[in-house]
């Protein structure tokens, strides 16, 4: 596998073909381009990892590119600045455009590869700066020494050595992603990229552009899959995702390319896709809500993974674990839990899994004192999260409230319009006009929260 691609960008074809041929020892793949015109071609055919910019050229100068790129959110790769004629005002304008560095004529050669290496490295480590912030459980491996977990640990590994596609299903809140973070550090795509789409987090209006990206003149916003490309691409909520990104998605896998939106050009692309999921695809397929053909195409190899509450001998590592991370990452006082209060713990059912557990942790340490965190003080948090449970009128359903907003707001509003739907006979006509809601869009809710509203009567 290549370094990364290198796009060169200079009028005079010596130094184009010198630095071409100088990356591409290295391992770079490199592509160049002699005009800012054709620079501009060159990022619509393919996002580079990095640009090697000249200033002066007959066309476009460079300074006006970086302006064009940096527009709607800063440069999308590192853009490192060569020229033969800059001045302090030059440079200074380049680096509040957010150029990298700045590397004067007669290029140094030496200094061109530590500048580029130093570059790529940069952005290598921000990159992963903002998916470890964006993680839940920035947990290294999935914890635990019981059979369940090192089971589990010695599939993923057995999986990463493949490149096939891999569906991890779960309960809310087990460690899917961290699973998932798992397989790609230990397969050979581990240097590179690894990108995270929250699919439960996308509007279907706004769902095509994070993916695929856009093209509006010479203005180019990369998505989600241009930004994997080389690496693995992490599915999050995979049902959650309309049926009609469904039907693209699905295009791009089978073709290994696909359009940006407004573009007219194929993107080609290589990746690896993880999809996690908390539903059961197959019934979401016999539903109508999710496609057959595109379950097929995702589940490659299927991985389950457990609940806490059937791998329990794993939670005094787990307590351990976070009560540690809580200290070391947010300076909170350190406290050790009893083994009285570990035991009542190992036999507690974790609704809300390995999310509710790092919750109690971190609420523990902030409102807790003393040095010991004894089995009364963990009773009465979890008494204070039974009471806390919302519990709905006509049903005897519960809501624990220890659960990301999106999860918490769709078991509110299954239990919420099952209860309604009870209440109005089973006519949703009736619980259109009863909840305020279009009838069609209403039906499209039942369906997606799997409310059997067939036997009633309109």
């Amino acid at each position: 596998m290549s370094s990364g691609h290198i796009l060169v960008v200079d009028d005079e074809p010596d130094i184009r073909n010198l630095v071409k041929e100088i990356l591409e020892d290295e391992g770079f793949e490199v592509t160049v381009a002699e005009s800012g015109e054709a620079a501009r071609h060159a990022r619509r055919v393919r996002r580079p990892d990095l640009i090697l910019l000249d200033i002066w050229m007959d066309d476009v100068d460079g300074i006006t590119l970086l302006r064009e790129w940096s527009e709607g959110g800063g440069l999308p790769c590192p853009v490192i600045i060569m020229s033969g004629h800059g001045t302090v005002e030059t440079a200074v304008e380049a680096t509040r455009l957010g150029a990298y560095d700045f590397i004067e004529k007669p290029i140094s050669l030496a200094k061109l590869l530590l500048v580029v290496n130093r570059a790529l490295e940069t952005e290598k480590l921000q990159q992963e700066n903002r998916g470890l912030k964006r993680q839940a459980q920035p947990v290294a491996e999935p914890t635990g020494k019981s059979e369940v977990m090192q089971a589990l640990r010695e599939q993923a590994r057995r999986i990463a050595q493949h490149n096939t596609w891999v569906l991890i299903s779960g309960e809310p809140g087990v460690g899917k992603e961290v699973v998932a973070r798992y397989i790609h550090a230990q397969s050979p795509l581990h240097d590179a990229p690894f990108v995270e789409v929250a699919v439960g987090s996308m509007s279907p209006e706004h769902s095509a552009a994070e993916l695929f990206g856009s093209e509006e003149g010479d203005r180019i916003v990369y998505g989600r899959l241009e930004q994997a490309n080389g690496g693995t691409l992490l599915l999050g909520n995979i049902s959650e995702m309309d049926l009609q990104t469904q039907a693209r998605l699905l295009s791009v896998f089978q073709t290994h390319s696909f359009l940006r939106m407004g573009g007219t050009e194929p993107v080609p692309i290589d990746i690896r896709v993880i999809a996690t999921t908390s539903r059961d695809l197959e019934q979401e397929v016999r539903e109508g809500r999710f496609r057959e053909d595109l379950y097929y195409q995702l589940n490659v190899v299927p991985l389950q993974v457990p609940p806490l509450r059937e791998h329990g001998e794993d939670v005094p590592e787990l307590l351990n674990y976070y009560v540690d991370r809580f200290v070391v990452q947010e300076n909170l006082p350190y406290r050790e839990f009893s083994i009285a209060a570990q035991n009542r713990l190992r036999n507690y059912r974790w609704p809300g899994n390995i999310r509710e557990l790092k919750n109690l942790v971190q609420r523990l340490l902030i409102l807790g004192r003393g040095p010991v965190i004894d089995v009364d003080e963990v009773e009465a948090v979890l008494q204070r999260d039974g009471e806390a449970a919302l519990a709905v009128s006509g049903s005897n359903a519960t809501l624990p409230l220890d659960l990301p907003l999106r999860e918490a707001r769709e078991q509110f509003e299954k239990v919420y319009l099952e209860h309604q739907l009870q209440e109005v006979g089973g006519s949703v006509g009736k619980l259109a006009k009863r909840v305020g809601m279009e009838r069609t869009h209403l039906y499209r809710k039942l369906r997606g929260l799997g409310i059997d509203f067939r036997k009633g009567s309109d």
